[in-house]
């Protein structure tokens, strides 16, 4: 059995009652927020770091002096304060805003825990309201645990919830290489190619948008954009996980790109989220997933391990080329997947040179 982190969507004429809730998640977040820099950064003295134990007690009866959120979710806010906290190891984090007119207005946030929501004929009961939604997954199957309601930038809320799931075992039996690119998001040693420019081809409208101050149409483009790039990156990945044993990717990193005049491209690509996609499909299904390094992949020859290929700026425009040495023809990212495949496979191992 494997956790897995279900979305719905919440029917819209509940969003004025999550709304509420989500003011009083951050009229209670800002409350443990100066709270805790207080008792963390006294006028004298040493200070102390409040745990989200302590927290808690100290909104312990806030339901009672008229908030409308469940104790649970009191206690969630406190416990997730807290871990952040020391995540990013600052004594006060960023405010969280309520005004909807407000440019740095926060999106809605509700925590519960296991128990807090019940699910029952296409509806979910939670703070004494039954919640209405599309039962896209058949809730009646699973059994709840924690999880969020979350709202996104167009305003419509969404439950988050956890259930346990058994996977089926993947049947492939073939290992394959991916060559994560800009052009073409990734090409794969099996000669599958996906293009992953959905940001430039809506850029156009996107830019017509907010020269207009439309700024519903343009989240509505923002919006298709990332779920045009979610969904195909879903079915790449699932794809690739049924049919393969054993999947390899270069370490090509999109955190350093993204400070480069590549970076619009590269964000666009979601290499990131194809990764942490496969990774966890990978493991769930049992298929082997490792990151390689690719370094000289793209220039060296899969059949003869010659290093003869296009290099530097000039040889980016060069798609096809052909090895002097054994006169192999060569399409410049399915090299690269194949050498990708070969050094997650242990080329020694293969019988090819090694790089």
């Amino acid at each position: 059995m494997n956790t897995k982190t279900l979305k719905l969507r919440i029917k819209d004429k509940h969003t004025a009652f999550l709304d509420g809730l989500a003011r009083e998640v951050n009229t209670l977040w800002n409350y443990i927020n100066e709270v805790s820099y207080k008792a963390a950064k006294p006028y004298s003295g040493k200070g102390v770091w409040l745990s989200g134990y302590d927290l808690q007690k100290l909104v312990a009866g806030a339901t009672k002096e008229g908030l409308n959120i469940p104790s649970q979710t009191l206690q969630q806010v406190c416990e997730e304060y807290a871990t952040r906290r020391k995540q990013f190891k600052k004594a006060k984090l960023r405010w969280r805003v309520s005004n909807p007119k407000s440019p740095k207005k926060s999106l809605g946030w509700i925590p519960f825990k296991k128990g807090a929501v019940a699910y029952k004929g296409g509806q979910v009961r939670f703070a004494g309201r039954l919640l209405s939604l599309w039962d896209s997954y058949g809730l009646s199957a699973f059994e709840l645990r924690g999880g969020n309601f979350s709202q996104d930038s167009r305003g419509r809320w969404y439950l988050n919830v956890c259930v346990q799931v058994e996977c089926a075992k993947s049947v492939g039996t073939t290992a394959v290489g991916i060559d994560l690119g800009l052009k073409e998001a990734a090409v794969c040693s099996d000669g599958q190619r996906v293009e992953g420019r959905f940001y430039r081809k809506l850029e156009e409208k996107l830019s017509v948008a907010q020269r207009a101050k439309k700024k519903d149409r343009a989240r509505a483009i923002h919006a298709k954009i990332a779920n045009q790039r979610k969904d195909m990156l879903h079915k790449l990945s699932t794809r690739l996980v049924q049919g393969n044993a054993a999947i390899f990717v270069g370490n090509v990193s999109s955190a350093k790109l993204v400070k480069t005049t590549m970076a619009k491209s590269t964000l666009d690509a979601g290499w990131s989220m194809f990764k942490t996609m496969l990774e966890y499909k990978s493991h769930q299904a049992g298929v082997v997933f490792e990151e390689v390094n690719e370094a000289w992949t793209t220039q060296t020859c899969h059949e003869c391990g010659s290093i003869a290929g296009p290099k530097g700026q000039t040889g980016l425009n060069e798609r096809n080329w052909v090895c002097p040495d054994c006169g192999t023809e060569h399409d410049r990212d399915i090299n690269a997947a194949l050498n990708i495949r070969a050094v997650g496979l242990d080329r020694l191992a293969e019988g090819i040179p090694a790089l």
